[in-house]
């Protein structure tokens, strides 16, 4: 290996393709390529684009910058005056970007007055050039962005002799007041404000936060990822320190994403395996097609709502994360956070007590059993449950968070890792329960993929990934919504390496499926790729 959504008010982004079957790259008349060239298509991703209201809305740019090396952006925000005073129905984020040349994955973030709201990485480019787009709906970040803010923005980039693409991107909002005015295409009439945004938005740092003393729900987002070049970036590929693989960790590959208040546990979750543009030693997989989240790197969240009581005191707490199965000392993920509060209006201080947080053994091993080729077998898992009372201005209301995870994977591999294989499967199932409603989220990530080094040099790798999840909210019992994601990639791509670009002779095939279906309906769009040439478009609800 190469070491170098359920839609929701927290949901994700999308990639836009240029055109449907347009851009660099696209099909001739008598069909793809024999090999890849010197161009290929933009990169696009089968992902729903980001719903937008009809009728006006208000422009700001909040960064335009060249990325050469690891100087950040560093520019202001202030909210759009012409939009309202901040009451906004929707706040869509995008981001457009080019390279051409030579250049490695690289991952970016974004943040407002401390506050990352984009957590993203960059396709790899070709000799000729490409554009890509990101959109990402942010009206979670509004109570952020009704204040003049400070923005940084990094993609940390090498730029020299043999790495030529300088990343140039810029990035703006959009602005869908609450109120549409007459004058703007769509007709005219009324937007509600975002329902179940956030009151407050608070960065986590290395101190301590202080929260409004009348919180009444607390959500924390975690954009937790392995990454930085080192065996981290391939954490779901460690092996024990006993077993013979480039890739050490003490207790092997099981990972998890911790968050604790003031060093008690809060919330556990099951890291997404994510696969950079670069990855598993073939950038001919993911030239058009990335793989689930590449672009998307969605936070974890955590409903910290029985702590709230704790919180609610007036006095500074800490709230942390660590990732689980890190070697000690050793660095490699990158784990920045937000809090997310909503604050009772009919009361002051709302009061309360946490009164469960039981979280069962950690229980994991891994088996390396030697041979031609070696095998590591992996289990792991763990369970927590918390919950709490707060006597809000409608009552008293009990939070119950209940979630389990667990991981199983197979790694093969022969002694001089010319032939590397992975097998893996992670389930994060949570429930929370508030009140008389249930909220249940059942999560499965998954990855199947081989690498092979022939002796004539030729590099193979097929690998398919899965990003599932099925939610259901019931009350009393009885189902009220439901949905369904399952957003599945496959691809092959062979090339000849140790020779220059011009001689690998790569070919490869990549398709993506995204599937969205529940009570409000249908989503479902498949694409295919080959030899970076988009050969399926096709929408199938």
């Amino acid at each position: 290996m190469r070491r170098q959504r359920i839609t929701s008010m927290l949901g994700g982004l999308a990639l836009i393709a240029a055109a449907a079957l347009g851009g660099a790259g696209a099909a001739a008349a008598d069909g793809p390529p024999a090999e890849f060239g010197t161009d290929w298509h933009d990169p696009v991703t089968a992902a729903p684009p980001v719903a937008r209201p009809a009728g006006p809305s208000c422009r700001v740019t909040l960064a335009a910058a060249q990325f050469r090396d690891f100087t950040p952006y560093q520019g202001s925000y202030a909210p759009p005056a012409a939009c309202g005073p901040g009451d906004w129905s929707t706040v869509v984020l995008r981001l457009d970007g080019q390279v051409k040349g030579r250049q490695y994955d690289r991952l970016g973030y974004l943040t407002v007055g401390g506050v990352e709201i984009l957590r993203t990485s960059t396709p790899e480019p070709s000799p000729d050039g490409i554009t890509w787009s990101v959109e990402k709906d942010v009206t979670r970040y509004r109570d952020t962005l009704r204040r003049p803010q400070p923005v940084e923005m990094l993609i940390g980039n090498v730029v020299d002799d043999t790495y030529t693409g300088v990343i140039d991107v810029k990035v703006t909002l959009d602005f869908y007041p609450a109120r549409a005015g007459s004058g703007g295409t769509g007709g005219t009439g009324h937007r509600a404000p975002a329902r179940g945004v956030p009151d407050r938005v608070l960065p986590l740092g290395p101190g301590t936060v202080t929260t409004p003393r009348n919180t009444e729900r607390v959500l924390a987002e975690v954009y937790a990822t392995g990454s930085g070049g080192g065996c981290e970036e391939f954490w779901y590929l460690t092996v024990p320190d006993a077993a013979p693989y480039s890739c050490k960790a003490t207790d092997g590959p099981y990972r998890e994403v911790q968050i604790s208040v003031d060093g008690r546990l809060a919330g556990i979750a099951a890291p997404f395996p994510h696969v950079w543009t670069g990855g598993w030693s073939n950038p001919f997989l993911w030239y058009v097609v990335p793989a689930p989240r590449a672009f998307d790197v969605q936070p974890v969240v955590y409903d910290l709502t029985p702590f709230a009581a704790l919180l609610n005191d007036g006095r500074p707490h800490t709230v942390s994360v660590s990732v689980t199965g890190v070697p000690a000392g050793q660095s490699g993920w990158s784990t920045p956070a937000n809090l997310l509060l909503w604050q009772d209006e009919g009361r002051r201080v709302v009061t309360g007590a946490l009164t469960r947080a039981e979280a069962g053994p950690l229980t994991g091993s891994s088996v390396h059993t030697p041979g031609t080729p070696h095998r590591l077998d992996t289990r792991g898992g763990h369970r927590l449950t918390t919950s709490g009372y707060l006597d809000t201005s409608h009552g008293r209301v009990t939070t119950t968070v209940t979630r389990t995870l667990a991981h199983t994977s197979v790694h093969r591999w022969t002694e001089d890792e010319n032939q590397d294989a992975l097998t893996a499967s992670w389930t994060d199932r949570e429930s929370v329960t508030t009140g008389r409603t249930t909220t249940r989220t059942d999560r499965t990530y998954t990855l199947d993929g081989a690498v092979t080094l022939g002796a004539d040099g030729r590099l193979r790798t097929v690998i398919t990934m899965a990003d599932r999840a099925v939610g259901t909210v019931l009350r009393d019992g009885r189902r009220l919504s439901w949905s369904r994601l399952d957003d599945r990639y496959t691809g092959d791509a062979s090339y000849t390496s140790g020779v220059p670009r011009d001689q690998r002779h790569a070919v490869g095939t990549s398709t993506e499926r995204y599937r969205l279906t529940g009570a409000t309906g249908c989503y479902d769009r498949e694409i295919g790729t080959e030899q970076g040439v988009l050969t399926v478009d096709r929408h199938n609800c």
